[in-house]
């Protein structure tokens, strides 16, 4: 197979899983990397190692010299993102949006063939509070920057006049696999008594193991319509509680016994606390956010009939499979 894929954030723990799934089909994967560190772990997953920055494409100044590899390659994958859930959405518009939409514009000036953008499901986590959505739901106002910025830069690159470049767009909720960090974030902070349910932990959230959102864009290079947008999950929604406590036992935490606070107190405690430090321009969000609530205090379900009929995906890693994996990398 001599088909050349330019990946984006390949030295992330999505991207390494995706540089990963992609050589062991047979692709030749470029990895984009800013430091040697990136580098080797792009290297350790099969990738070949371009040396850059997105940040150089959206600086205002001449093309950087790394630019010039999109002319071989016949698609991009662009997974790079500053991911935070606090911050006003200025910082996001300059490390995200910014090299997002230019790398979209240098991937079509170079006759690349598909541009496909990791986005998130969290586009529609705000006012949208509707227990199921798809594709046609309305997604709201985001509650977060980060989210905030994904939708704008969704809107850009799909409407970006590109004829001679499909554009696809996938968003995945929240990801988990060997790897995650997040996992060891709270797995820390349940040890020390931070860890806290909302309602119990009984309202359903859906979730996507990192092999899982690797196998949806290895098909979105060649399948889905051009504008199409796909939330891709793994197929089995659970409660909270259920998943959390099944996660972060693989860390050697259990919080099935901890405390748990009504969303009729965390909503009005959230917005107080959220906006009071958002007014002082806090550089840390407080213990309690408006996103946390709407993350943890709400069902959310993402419908992927889309992502079956158009890009033929089915969930390759299970849930038993997935916690088997994190248990034996963390006592690994």
């Amino acid at each position: 197979m001599d088909i050349k894929i330019f990946v984006t954030g390949g030295s992330g723990f999505v991207g390494q899983h995706l540089v990963r799934r992609l050589t062991g089909e047979g692709y030749a994967v470029l990895g984009l990397a800013r430091s040697d560190r990136a580098a080797e772990l792009i290297m350790a997953a099969g990738g070949d190692v371009v040396t850059g920055d997105l940040a150089d494409l959206a600086s205002g100044t001449a093309p950087p010299e790394w630019i010039s590899v999109l002319a071989g390659c016949d698609a991009v994958i662009h997974a790079a993102a500053r991911m935070e859930f606090w911050g006003p959405d200025a910082g996001f518009q300059r490390d995200n949006f910014a090299p997002a939409v230019a790398l979209h514009e240098a991937a079509a000036a170079a006759d690349v063939g598909r541009f496909v953008l990791v986005s998130a499901a969290s586009v529609s986590t705000g006012s949208q509070r509707a227990a199921v959505v798809d594709e046609d739901t309305d997604n709201g106002r985001p509650n977060i920057a980060y989210s905030r910025v994904k939708l704008a830069t969704e809107q850009a690159l799909l409407s970006a006049d590109t004829p001679t470049m499909d554009t696809v767009v996938l968003r995945p909720p929240f990801i988990w696999g060997p790897g995650m960090t997040t996992a060891t974030e709270m797995a820390d902070l349940a040890r020390v008594g931070g860890w806290k349910w909302i309602d119990r932990g009984r309202h359903v959230m859906d979730f996507i193991h990192v092999g899982n959102l690797a196998a949806a864009a290895d098909l979105a290079l060649t399948r889905g319509r051009s504008g199409g947008i796909y939330y891709v999950t793994d197929a089995t929604p659970m409660s909270i509680r259920d998943f959390m406590t099944s996660l972060l036992a693989t860390q050697g935490v259990d919080v099935s016994r901890a405390r748990s606070v009504p969303l009729a107190v965390a909503a009005p405690l959230a917005a107080m606390l959220d906006s009071g430090a958002r007014l002082l321009r806090r550089p840390k969000p407080p213990t309690l956010t408006n996103w946390l609530v709407a993350f943890l205090g709400h069902d959310r379900t993402y419908d992927i009939t889309a992502a079956r009929r158009d890009l033929g995906y089915t969930p390759c890693v299970d849930l038993a499979q997935g916690l088997r994996e994190m248990t034996s990398t963390h006592l690994g």
